[in-house]
């Protein structure tokens, strides 16, 4: 039986889909017995949450003041305490998981596989490689423990309607100094988070300014979408570095993307290439992005985008 244990990623109140998607990969390992761990100041309200996913048998939660913060450093020696009965322990392949999953791999000794997109058997596995241009079957040592971050990407949101116990635990774990919480940046919005929107409109370099991105937000807003960015538009200073789609920014699966003024670049489109429906407005009809698209749109996009907006309700 695969014994397998999920750290949650939530932000103190609501419990992130990547979790859930954790969830639905680990459903496929046979005779999978699954536990989801919280940590946090105080995890009661995402633990209920977390309970009601489907196929979940136990949540844990390990709730003390130092936890209050994701920190990796601190989360790291908990986690490898936790994960003492498991045979599998998986994270997101979100920032979260990617900080965390390695220093919990290194403290257990234990390998690592990053970026499940299938799973075959216990200990077999398919994850991308070159930017998603070849997939590569891994096999891991079923004697040891395996670590893993899962491409939430490749797997829908495990459904409600779960019952699983919730249990609170407290770890005898002594806590690193050198790393302490100072504060944080980030850019408020009401918008659905990026990565886990079912809609997402992205620009490109095209806009040609910050401002114009503003074309972008209100179309958003109407449609009630994520809004991303290109590399090139990020590194034109159009849009924040969080925004950035694509193989060296997030990668993304929403129901619908809609690519405005954006060329089609390889290392783009490999963070798009799991979205249910592209869309593409490009005034060049030889962009790549036509190459992928399910619907595309010749057209100057400071015409084309008043015109959608009005259309949809402005």
């Amino acid at each position: 039986m695969a014994n397998i244990l999920i750290i949650g990623e939530h932000d103190g109140k609501t419990l992130n889909q990547a979790t859930l998607k954790c969830v639905t990969c680990a459903k496929t390992l046979p005779e999978a017995h699954i536990t989801i761990a919280l940590l946090g100041a105080d995890t009661g309200v995402v633990a209920a949450q977390a309970a009601q996913a489907q196929g979940v048998s136990k949540v844990v939660r390990v709730d003390r003041a130092e936890n209050a913060h994701a920190l990796a450093a601190t989360f790291a020696p908990q986690i490898a305490a936790l994960a003492a009965s498991y045979t599998h322990v998986f994270g997101p392949s979100t920032s979260f998981g990617k900080d965390l999953m390695p220093r919990v791999a290194a403290l257990l000794d234990a390998p690592q596989v990053s970026d499940l997109m299938s799973i075959e058997s216990a200990y077999r596995f398919r994850r991308p490689i070159y930017a998603g241009n070849a997939i590569v079957t891994v096999e891991a040592d079923p004697a040891r423990k395996l670590i893993a971050t899962v491409r939430v990407a490749s797997f829908e949101a495990a459904p409600g309607g779960g019952n699983a116990a919730i249990e609170s635990v407290s770890l005898d774990v002594a806590l690193p100094a050198h790393t302490r919480y100072i504060g944080v940046r980030s850019a408020k919005t009401d918008r659905p988070d990026l990565q886990t929107a079912s809609k997402v409109v992205s620009g490109g370099r095209a806009l040609g300014s910050a401002e114009n991105f503003n074309l972008l937000y209100s179309f958003a807003d109407k449609i009630g979408a994520a809004v991303g960015a290109s590399r090139a538009a990020v590194d034109a200073g159009y849009a924040r570095n969080e925004m950035q789609v694509g193989q060296t920014g997030k990668i993304i699966s929403p129901e619908m993307y809609i690519a405005i003024g954006i060329s089609g670049a390889i290392q783009h489109l490999t963070g798009i290439k799991d979205a249910r429906t592209i869309v593409a407005i490009n005034k060049d009809a030889e962009a790549p992005i036509f190459e992928v698209a399910d619907v595309g749109l010749v057209g100057d996009l400071f015409q084309i985008m008043p015109e959608l907006e009005r259309l949809v309700g402005g």
